[in-house]
């Protein structure tokens, strides 16, 4: 899945790339079939680039939320701060459709994947509909980034007990903009969904810091990037995988 595009950086926040949500995990020995690059940066899920052909709705899909309805589920604009406005080149689902999944094997991950919002990329596990979109504030370069992906059977436990071990591959990386050492630190988030994270990204050449979250609900997998310049972003993070997990309750 992938869009032509070139990475703008993060100014007043951090020095990374925006970019979409790409939710894909699986275990530390397995990555993306196909490698995406979107619209200002790279990893941001482009729908019309699916792993192979559309999968049908019924069989292992049956009852599986689409990414027409998933996209229905993200944060609306309400629930962000003024300021904030949405990126419509990062926004991207997969529609009323089905893709087939895919899974391939990468010996050894790509840390630096985490200094983007295609962070779960370091990981391998495609699923068969997605949402996402993300919000900017111009002015600070602070961004909040959401998707929701949706698995086949028990899928998405085996995605969330990867995305837990993160920290255990890749304990630190360093920023392609800055060349500085960037520290990665996870715990676990209670009470939040059939079970969450939270990584933290840290630097002493940024202002601020990064959180990314992820939670699963079901067959459904949150995952949330928030950079901002005041804190770590862990309590914005936090808020927004939160109100994900609330609005798929009763429906993954």
């Amino acid at each position: 899945m992938s869009a032509p595009g070139s990475p703008r950086p993060r100014q007043a926040v951090r020095p990374a790339y925006i970019a979409g949500l790409a939710l894909t995990a699986c275990s530390f020995t397995a990555a993306k079939a196909t490698p995406k690059a979107a619209p200002k940066a790279a990893g941001s899920k482009a729908a019309a680039a699916a792993p192979s052909a559309a999968a049908a709705a019924g069989g292992p899909n049956k009852g599986l939320l689409t990414g027409r309805q998933l996209k229905a589920l993200l944060a609306p604009a309400s629930f962000f701060a003024p300021g904030f406005t949405a990126d419509p080149e990062l926004a991207r689902d997969t529609g009323d459709t089905y893709q087939l999944p895919a899974t391939a094997d990468v010996p050894t991950p790509d840390c630096t994947k985490l200094g983007g919002t295609s962070w779960t990329e370091i990981t391998g596990i495609t699923g068969v509909s997605f949402a996402q979109d993300a919000y900017v504030n111009k002015d600070s370069s602070e961004e909040f980034a959401q998707e929701i992906d949706v698995y086949r059977d028990t899928t998405a436990t085996t995605v969330l007990d990867a995305l837990g071990k993160i920290s255990m591959a890749c304990p630190s990386y360093t920023d392609g903009a800055t060349h500085a050492k960037v520290t990665i630190a996870e715990k676990p988030l209670a009470g939040v969904g059939d079970g969450a994270w939270v990584i933290t990204e840290t630097s002493s050449a940024w202002q601020g810091g990064t959180t990314l979250v992820a939670a699963r609900v079901g067959t459904s997998v949150v995952t949330v990037l928030v950079s901002s310049g005041t804190d770590n972003g862990a309590a914005g993070g936090t808020k927004l995988a939160k109100q994900l997990v609330s609005s798929l309750k009763g429906r993954a």
